[in-house]
């Protein structure tokens, strides 16, 4: 049997940063490899941020994973593909993006793996790669029995996801429908067959940088530029930040130019109510006429079928115990419940909670619901249909899987090395001089056995 193909994967995103080892089958079931995740390697810090100065705490990040990584997977020394990918960047500067990975790419080049360069994901490829994922763990792209026999499970089975990262956030299923919109639609084709799906990636609306666009927002509104109350942030809660940590990120406009060493001290009013209003205020949930949408004016077909949710969106429930399938009304009183609680008690509740996501948990819960419900159209009865989870069969989710999946359909497989055949004349040409070689051979013994009787009848 061939040895099995390897392949690592950088997820360089804008909130954390982690390496990913997979490896697969020589031979592949109808061009896409039946991969496994091997190990991963997870990097401190809040992730990659396209800034050229950081360049060497980069390749110190890819050092540092790199390492481990190489050791506990020596068979996939040289031969090994590895990819950078990443979805940072598309709300940066590209040219500062590039600058960082070409940085990191010198570091990963130091190791001897086949290094087949980095590139940003478009918003499209990250939820297309995420819906992957998700449908090959649980077994609906292709399904392994006990017996080792593969079949195909019916396209009915296959779920929607749910992604909420730091910049961005992704919705992807199979609406059943024709996808009116081109721009929406991404044509796949795994283990044989054929998949049209709907998906969608909105920029800036990651959770990172929708808590900032709403802190924005409830500065610009504020009386005086210098104090904000912020009904999301516990009661009690104060904090002073400038004006150059409010406005500097793309995504957050500010409505004049503002001096960077400003200081605006924000107090946290505990107001769940006006908490929810104040996060509504960052979409558009119009749409236009015969036109069926998300927010934004985007077009989206009608929700349909299961849908697995992860990353954020997984994170923010699951602090609040709100991850084990419970309805929307008991998810709106324990989120309301927890906004309403002071920062005193608040941290009391939560010793070992980090302090920024304490401060940012109600804020992040009550993005989440807006976003499911006002934006992606779930409601009281298909929010059941959603599935909050960290892992499936005990791997990550996300899109890596589903990237490197996708690129085996790409990488050829390896096949056995065949005997190579001679042409007939050649073998008439190969026999004859055979032939040839024995006959000299034979009379070359008989001349020296002659020769050795001849010696042995003149010494008697």
């Amino acid at each position: 049997p061939l040895p099995p193909q390897y392949g690592l994967v950088f997820d360089a995103g804008s909130t954390h940063t982690a390496l990913y080892i997979y490896q697969w089958p020589a031979d592949k079931e109808n061009g896409t490899g039946i991969v496994s995740q091997v190990e991963v390697c997870s990097v401190s810090g809040e992730g990659m941020c396209p800034v050229p100065e950081q360049a060497r705490s980069l390749q110190e990040t890819a050092a540092s994973c790199c390492q481990p990584c190489a050791k506990s997977s020596p068979a996939a020394a040289a031969s090994t593909a590895r990819y950078l990918s990443s979805s940072l960047g598309r709300e940066q500067n590209s040219t500062k993006a590039e600058q960082v990975f070409a940085e990191v790419a010198k570091a990963i080049g130091e190791y001897p793996v086949d290094f087949r360069g980095a590139r940003i994901l478009t918003g499209n490829e990250e939820g297309s790669f995420g819906w992957i994922t998700v449908n090959y763990l649980l077994e609906t792209l292709v399904k392994c029995s006990v017996t080792g026999e593969r079949t195909h499970p019916p396209a009915e089975d296959v779920v929607g996801a749910l992604d909420l990262g730091g910049a961005s956030t992704q919705i992807t299923f199979l609406p059943g429908t024709t996808i009116d919109d081109s721009t929406t639609r991404a044509l796949l084709r795994l283990y044989g067959t054929n998949y049209s799906i709907y998906t969608h990636s909105y920029l800036c609306y990651g959770q990172k940088q929708a808590l900032k666009m709403l802190m924005a927002s409830l500065h610009q509104v504020t009386a005086s530029s210098l104090q904000v109350s912020h009904p999301c942030y516990p009661k009690g809660y104060q904090e002073t930040v400038t004006t150059a940590d409010l406005y500097d990120s793309p995504c957050v406009h500010a409505p004049s130019t503002p001096s960077p060493a400003q200081n605006i001290t924000v107090t946290g009013t505990g107001d769940p109510a006006a908490c929810s209003t104040a996060v509504q205020k960052l979409f558009n949930f119009t749409c236009g006429a015969n036109r069926t949408c998300g927010f934004n004016g985007v077009y989206q077909p009608p929700v349909r079928g299961q849908f697995f949710a992860f990353s954020g969106l997984y994170h923010n429930l699951h602090f609040l115990n709100l991850t084990g399938g419970q309805s929307l009304s008991s998810a709106n009183a324990t989120i309301w419940q927890f906004c309403t609680s002071s920062w005193e008690k608040v941290q009391k509740d939560f010793p070992t909670m980090n302090r920024t996501h304490l401060r940012d948990a109600c804020a992040a819960n009550s993005y989440t619901l807006t976003l499911l419900l006002r934006g992606y159209k779930f409601n009281h009865k298909t929010w059941l249909n959603i599935h909050f989870v960290r892992q499936v069969t005990n791997v990550d989710v996300g899109w890596t899987l589903g990237y490197m999946l996708n690129l085996t359909n790409m990488i050829p497989s390896e096949s056995p090395q065949r005997v190579v055949g001679l042409q007939r004349s050649n073998w008439i040409a190969a026999t004859v001089l055979l032939a040839i070689m024995l006959i000299l051979i034979f009379c070359l013994l008989t001349v020296i056995c002659f020769q050795k009787k001849h010696s042995g009848y003149e010494n008697l």
